[in-house]
């Protein structure tokens, strides 16, 4: 029962053979994030976004880590892998790896997933969407904490989808 739903999405002039790559080497220590580098570096996430595929990064299969900075903290456990269609990734705990749930103590425990989709428009054109959703414990800290990771995931996963709809499309990236 997710408290917060958001959809966002953009059109690639590229088949989903060629954005699918992008999605599955995302990561802190994989491909990077292919946003502002330079704000989630700022924030010690250790973020390189990377301008090419990388091939040793292909083979993501459901339990790895998806980390969003060094440590795994934050970090998500893949739960579903559909290579060319669909990436889910959901949160993990980080006292025990397994996904994060409501049952933490913490008042700011939450279960998360975030999901990557392609949706073939035609031959060379795909439709990216990337659906978020949280459910919290629901009290004020909880609530204003998330309602703040929303507006700033906003601005970051634009930038993302921006990010890959260059890279897929095979616009040169500007060097950092």
């Amino acid at each position: 029962r997710p408290r917060i739903i958001h959809t966002r999405a953009v059109t690639i002039d590229a088949p989903a053979q060629a954005v699918w790559p992008w999605l599955v080497q995302m990561g802190q220590g994989r491909g990077g994030l292919y946003s502002y580098d330079w704000l989630e570096n700022l924030l010690g996430m250790d973020i390189h976004s990377a301008d090419r595929i990388v091939p040793e990064l292909q083979g993501l299969q459901v339990g790895d880590i998806v980390s969003l900075r060094r440590g795994n903290v934050p970090a998500f456990l893949v739960h579903a892998v559909e290579p060319g269609r669909a990436l889910v990734l959901r949160s993990r705990d980080p006292r025990t790896g397994r996904p994060a749930t409501l049952q933490d103590p913490s008042p700011l425990a939450a279960e998360t997933t975030w999901a990557f989709v392609l949706i073939p428009k035609d031959d060379a054109s795909t439709r990216l969407l990337v659906r978020q959703r949280v459910a919290h414990k629901g009290s004020l800290l909880s609530g204003a904490m998330w309602e703040l990771v929303e507006l700033l995931s906003f601005v970051m996963e634009r930038k993302m989808l921006l990010g890959v709809r260059q890279r897929a499309q095979g616009a040169r990236v500007p060097a950092r």
